[in-house]
C-alpha cells in the first residue's frame, strides 16, 4: 500500500525569524511541482534534530543541525535525510542505516563554486589583496613596495583529496600555466589522476613540493588531524595552506604556531574545528591568514544547484526511484527499509 502524500520538512535554519527563506533559491520548485509532496519547515532550530521534529515526516532537508541516533529514535515513518551539501560528518550514518533511513548528499553540485573560491583565495593570498586594501584605507600608499606579490605561473598546487572539487580546481587553473598538480588520494588510482593531467604522490612529497596545499577530503577517522605539526614542518616557508573542507582535518594549534612564526607563508581557512570558533578567533590576530565563516563558496548559484540536487533526490525516493548521492546504499537491502519505502512512497 502506498501513501497519498509525502511530507518533506526543511530545518529551521533555512528561514529567518519571520519565517521567510533566507536564500533566493534552494530548489524547492522540484518539490512543490511534484503532485503529492507537501513541504513544511521545523518550527525551531536545534543544533541536533530532536526526535519529535521528525514525527509525520518522510523526508528532511538538513542545512546545519546534527542527525544522531537520538534524532532517529522514533522515526518510524522517515525515509530520507538529504544533506544540503556534500559533507556528512554531522550525520550518524550507522544510525541512519539502523533506522532504515537513506542518507543523500549533493555530490557534484558544489564542485564549481568551491573550486572557484579556491582559485580566488590562491590569487588573494599571492597578491596580498587583504593587505593592499588596508594600505589604501589607512593612507599608507608608499608602503606598497613592501608587499610584492607572486604569480601562479610556474607554481605547484598540491591537492589532498581528488574528488569532484579537486578535479574542478584543476580545470579552472588550466590557463594559469602552473606546474602539473600533485595529488594525494588513496582512493583514486594513479591512472585516474594522470588522466586529469596530475601526478599521484605520497602526502609527505606533496607537502614538501607544493606552493599551495589545498584540502578537499572528507572528515573521518582517517583524516582527522591529517595535517599536524609534523606535516606543516614539511611545507616550504613560501607555501600556503587552503582549507575549504572541514576544520578537524587540521591541527589548529599547530597551524597557528606555524603561521605566527612564519614557518609557512600563509593560509586561507573557511572551516574550523569548532564552529563558530571561540570569540575572538585566535587566527584573527594574524596578518597572513584569510578567514571565512564556512561560506567562502556560498553563492546564489551554489544554493540553487545544491537545493535542486537534494530536492530531486527526495522526489525520486517519493516516486519509487533510487536517488542520487546515496551514502549508505546498504540500506536498500534491509527488509525494514523496503517495507517502509513501499508503504510511504507516493501512490
Amino acid at each position: 500500500m502506498t501513501n497519498p502524500s509525502f511530507r518533506v520538512n526543511l530545518t529551521a535554519d533555512f528561514y529567518d525569524a519571520d519565517g521567510a527563506l533566507k536564500y533566493a533559491d534552494v530548489g524547492l520548485d522540484r518539490l512543490t511541482a511534484t503532485a503529492g509532496i507537501e513541504v513544511g519547515q521545523f518550527a525551531e532550530h536545534h543544533p541536533e534534530i530532536a526526535p519529535e521534529q521528525l514525527e509525520g515526516v518522510q523526508g528532511v532537508l538538513v542545512l546545519t543541525p546534527r542527525v544522531t541516533a537520538r534524532s532517529l529514535s522514533s522515526a518510524q515513518n522517515l525515509l530520507a535525510v538529504a544533506r544540503f551539501g556534500v559533507g556528512y560528518d554531522s550525520v550518524d550514518v550507522a544510525a541512519c542505516t539502523a533506522a532504515d533511513v537513506v542518507l543523500c548528499i549533493t555530490a557534484g553540485a558544489v564542485d564549481h563554486s568551491v573550486a572557484e573560491a579556491t582559485v580566488g583565495w590562491m590569487l588573494a593570498l599571492t597578491h596580498h589583496v587583504r593587505t593592499k586594501d588596508r594600505l589604501v584605507r589607512e593612507s599608507r600608499w608608499n608602503d606598497r613596495s613592501r608587499y610584492m606579490g607572486s604569480e601562479l605561473r610556474g607554481r605547484t598546487l598540491g591537492l589532498v583529496g581528488f574528488g569532484g572539487i579537486g578535479r574542478a580546481v584543476v580545470r579552472l587553473l588550466s590557463g594559469f600555466r602552473m606546474q602539473p598538480p600533485l595529488v594525494f588520494d588513496p582512493f583514486v588510482s594513479a591512472e585516474a589522476v594522470a588522466e586529469n593531467g596530475c601526478r599521484s604522490v605520497p602526502l609527505d612529497e606533496l607537502l614538501s613540493q607544493s606552493d599551495f596545499v589545498s584540502l578537499h577530503c572528507p572528515l573521518n577517522d582517517q583524516t582527522r588531524r591529517l595535517i599536524g605539526a609534523r606535516e606543516l614542518a614539511l611545507m616550504q616557508p613560501t607555501a600556503y595552506l587552503l582549507n575549504t573542507a572541514r576544520g578537524g582535518i587540521v591541527d589548529e594549534t599547530a597551524l597557528y604556531e606555524a603561521l605566527a612564526e612564519r614557518r609557512i607563508a600563509g593560509a586561507a581557512l573557511d572551516c574550523f574545528a569548532e564552529e563558530p570558533p571561540p570569540a575572538p578567533p585566535r587566527f584573527s590576530e594574524l596578518e597572513n591568514v584569510l578567514l571565512a565563516p564556512h561560506s567562502i563558496a556560498w553563492t546564489n548559484e551554489l544554493f540553487r544547484e545544491i537545493g535542486r540536487t537534494a530536492c530531486q533526490s527526495l522526489v525520486d525516493l517519493a516516486q519509487g526511484r533510487r536517488p542520487h548521492g546515496i551514502v549508505n546504499p546498504e540500506v536498500f537491502d534491509r527488509p525494514g527499509f523496503q517495507e517502509k519505502w513501499n508503504r510511504l512512497r507516493l501512490a
